[in-house]
């Protein structure tokens, strides 16, 4: 049982402070009340420990969409919400995880409803969840909306699982080459300056390749320190940028233009902003609300514009697709759906299956550039390694000649 920190006021008028174990602040109440005391304020004496303890780490996606759906099999089997809890709390393994689902059980068992307990922590469950949470609560189908929440972000974290994945493979053959054309120049390359001097002082000009590694070694050994306070600057230079709005909707309008990644990406914000708003609808949550919690899920501000230009749209009493259709950002094949599904008024259903579809072809897309990345990464880095070998060895070839 938790533990609550009280301040209150005597028969006299005294104020007193004390600590007890009990369920809940109503059992609190219940304990001060036959010792006279008039309560002041009543709380967990672990809620401020919550709080401050960033809590020890940040809840995985897959666990929170196991913990709901779990929570949603039990009330499907008649099991109270408050033993429910108590079920996943003894449980749950992880500390972070663990403190919330104590204080959202604390929360209903003093009388909050239960998206409420849940939006206490917009951490952990992001406005999506609690949105589909407080829609299912209130037209009593919190069971489906639970699930449905859990599939979404079971399905989100895969693809997201999937690109980072499937980026993970270059980053290292990029790392890698990067570290072999260094270790090459400065460790090699100075090991053969003594027979290059030789071929120079016996009147044999170096080759061009030989000469290019030769005034790259020197480079890096007398400018490594500038060069590496330049990249610091530029990067706190760019970092700052960035996370102003106007540097984060450039990059992200650069990042829709990207050659081949770029497509990937604006599928990939689609496919997301469709599984969101449709999901979203599905469980009642009024449009407006559903365009703006979509808006924030979509990882692109440009995106996100439209999609708020949209809502202002909406509100007004006009259609959805027009606006999203004149924003140009989302793609001929959606729209249509779109505009056909607004006219049947099957949205919801239309904007999930569109989501199934497009991160299939995402998927697709991903896969393929994963495999024309890998072996151009490849041969760029075989082409720099053999690049830097005839440097070396241009020279020797010359010498043997000679002799």
């Amino acid at each position: 049982m938790p533990d609550f920190i009280y301040l209150a006021r005597t028969l006299q008028g005294d104020d007193v402070t004390g600590k007890l174990t009990a369920n809940t602040k109503r059992d609190v109440l219940d304990v001060l009340a036959r010792q006279s005391l008039f309560a002041l304020t009543i709380e967990n004496a672990k809620k401020g420990h919550i709080e401050l303890k960033f809590l020890r780490g940040r809840v995985p996606n897959a666990m929170i969409a196991n913990t709901l759906q779990q929570l949603a099999e039990l009330l499907e089997n008649g099991v109270s919400i408050l033993a429910a809890f108590q079920v996943l709390i003894r449980q749950t393994k992880h500390p972070r995880l663990k403190e919330v689902l104590t204080d959202i059980h604390d929360r209903v068992s003093e009388g909050d409803s239960i998206d409420s307990a849940f939006a206490a922590h917009p951490k952990v469950f992001n406005s999506l969840t609690i949105s589909i949470i407080r829609a299912g609560a209130e037209g009593a189908f919190l069971e489906d909306s639970l699930k449905r929440v859990a599939k979404f972000l079971e399905e989100a974290n895969e693809m997201k699982s999937r690109i980072i994945g499937a980026m993970i493979y270059p980053t290292i053959l990029t790392v890698v080459g990067v570290t072999m054309v260094f270790v090459l120049l400065t460790v090699f390359v100075p090991n053969f300056s003594p027979m290059f001097e030789l071929s120079e002082q016996n009147g044999k000009p170096l080759p061009m390749t030989t000469v290019s590694l030769i005034e790259g070694n020197k480079l890096i050994l007398n400018y490594w320190r500038y060069a590496l306070v330049v990249i610091g600057v530029l990067a706190f230079w760019t970092w700052s940028q960035i996370t102003t709005p106007w540097g984060r909707k450039l990059v992200d309008r650069l990042k829709l233009k990207l050659p081949l990644i770029g497509d990937i990406l604006l599928n990939s914000s689609v496919a997301s902003l469709c599984r969101v708003l449709g999901t979203l609808l599905a469980n009642g949550v009024p449009i407006l609300k559903s365009l703006e919690i979509s808006s924030q899920s979509t990882g692109n501000l440009i995106l996100a514009d439209a999609v708020t230009k949209a809502a202002e749209n909406v509100s007004s009493g006009e259609s959805l697709s027009r606006p999203l259709s004149e924003s140009g950002i989302i793609p001929p094949q959606v729209m249509a759906m779109i505009t056909v599904a607004e006219e049947s008024n099957a949205l919801e259903t239309v904007l999930v299956n569109a989501a199934d579809t497009i991160e299939r072809q995402v998927s697709r897309k991903l896969d393929t550039l994963m495999r024309l990345i890998e072996p151009l990464m490849l041969l760029a880095m075989g082409a720099a390694v053999l690049y830097i070998i005839i440097g070396l060895l241009l020279p020797v070839f010359d010498m043997d000649f000679a002799m």
